[in-house]
């Protein structure tokens, strides 16, 4: 008994929660009626001291006989809770009553960013470390039903965004990303593919994929064992080399127009490790991508992950909402409708009935 009574607290539970406006901006429009009453109260005081100064109030019911403020103020308060409705049918009320389990084949994608200051060199335009994060942004765009993570590198790594298939919380973190998010300088690719590595959902078979994005300047560790260590879980590591073969200088940060420059005072040269990069993709099965001022490469790495063995990834979502805004709208109708009902003067014809069979005279009255 205990566990049923359990079993209906959760279900309550459930369906209240599923309750939602699409438009909740939209009540914000009820501060109008509160300002109505206070407009209206305000019009009555202001009516009533101008029909005292034409008399008592015995003397005008008698010369204005079908006069009713009682009326007047309940269609005042019709037209109220109509517009009550009204509000509250344009914001979208929406109901939800079932708990649908979605699922979707897909792949699982870990992309390590280098923010090393070197990725500030401009041979690839803007710099190396923008054009990366557009092509990021735009890869990230035509994801589906993929999972993606994001790590950060320099001279250690960092989690950025755990795996996961919000698509705008992926794009919101990669726009925060400079050379600052990192504390220790360096290219430690090897440290950053252990920590995807490790990344990834935990027992799940989904295929896996690891892209490193770097320029591949002063590793500082074993990079091809970690992407020999990777594959052999199960994980493909591909390499993206952000910087052309000439090289380029290293802007000095704080000071535009400046770069960063060696003990004998010449600028620091940033240049491309095209090799090592290969031998970390060879190691990982994956391939290698030179990026270029027309094309950052990850649409290659794109088709490559297209071609893999989609895995059946489950999530469970609240799906199922169903408008229900017509209801609200019907119910302004009626009130409307009530409001044309009701008059806004006494009926003289109803008037003229004396159900007591008394010769008094009703017209004084003021119902």
């Amino acid at each position: 008994a205990i566990r049923n009574l359990k079993s209906k607290i959760i279900k309550f539970k459930i369906k209240t929660v599923m309750f939602r406006f699409a438009h909740p901006e939209l009540l914000y429009l009820l501060i109008i009626i509160p300002l109505l009453i206070v407009f209206y109260v305000v019009a009555r005081i202001r009516k009533k001291k101008a029909i005292a100064e034409f008399g008592s109030p015995e003397l005008l019911s008698t010369l204005m006989p079908l006069q009713s403020y009682k009326r007047e103020t309940l269609k005042f308060i019709l037209v109220l809770i109509a517009l009550f409705f009204v509000i509250l049918g344009v914001a979208g009320p929406q109901f939800g009553s079932k708990l649908q389990q979605v699922k979707k084949e897909g792949v699982e994608l870990i992309i390590a960013l280098d923010v090393s200051n070197s990725m500030m060199a401009q041979d690839i335009k803007p710099s190396r470390l923008d054009a990366a994060k557009q092509a990021i942004s735009r890869m990230v765009e035509k994801l589906s039903d993929d999972k993606v993570g994001l790590i950060v590198f320099a001279g250690d790594a960092y989690v950025q965004l755990p795996i996961t298939t919000d698509y705008s919380s992926a794009k919101l973190f990669l726009s925060g990303i400079n050379t600052d998010i990192v504390p220790i300088q360096g290219t430690a690719i090897g440290t950053a593919i252990d920590l995807a590595a490790k990344s990834f959902t935990p027992d799940t078979e989904a295929s896996k994929a690891i892209i490193v994005i770097t320029d591949g300047e002063n590793h500082q560790d074993d990079a091809i064992a970690a992407a020999k260590a990777a594959r052999e879980k199960g994980i493909y590591v591909h390499t993206i080399g952000m910087g052309l073969a000439q090289g380029g200088p290293i802007p000095e940060k704080g000071n535009p127009g400046q770069y960063m420059r060696d003990g004998s005072g010449n600028p620091i040269i940033s240049k491309l490790d095209e090799e090592t990069l290969k031998e970390i993709a060879k190691a990982g099965e994956g391939i290698f991508v030179r990026a270029s001022n027309s094309n950052v490469g990850l649409n290659t790495l794109l088709d490559e992950i297209d071609r893999m063995d989609k895995t059946l990834l489950e999530e469970r979502v609240f799906s199922d909402y169903a408008e229900k805004y017509q209801y609200f709208l019907i119910m302004a109708l009626i009130f409307v409708l009530l409001d044309f009902m009701v008059l806004g003067r006494k009926n003289k014809n109803f008037l003229k009935i004396n159900i007591f069979g008394s010769e008094t005279k009703s017209v004084g009255t003021n119902r």
